[in-house]
């Protein structure tokens, strides 16, 4: 079975790509062994997109900007591997709003 591919389509106009690089370098990172490839694509026009195989994951218009690093993780581990586990990250957010 092949391996999930990311591909983030950024816009060259507005210099999005150091922060899509950013998100493709955290991805690689995390999800060394899961990912076969994360895709760069620049495109024009305030565009930001970041898609699962062809599946839109996160666009920047319709979700009200570009998502962190926790929340980008958690969209692709809910999609490829559900049962993982990402350490501080879902530790983090399970803890929210909680009184320590």
């Amino acid at each position: 079975m092949a391996k999930p591919r990311i591909s983030i389509t950024y816009c060259t106009q507005c210099n999005w790509l150091l922060r899509s690089g950013w998100m493709a370098q955290e991805l690689l990172h995390t999800f060394a062994d899961d990912l076969g490839e994360v895709a760069l694509i620049p495109g024009t026009g305030g565009i930001f997109e970041i898609r699962l195989n062809e599946e839109l994951i996160w666009e920047r218009k319709r979700d009200g900007g570009f998502p962190g690093p926790k929340e980008l993780k958690q969209k692709v581990r809910d999609a490829i591997d559900p049962e993982r586990d990402l350490g501080h990250v879902d530790r983090a957010s399970r803890n929210d709003g909680l009184d320590n």
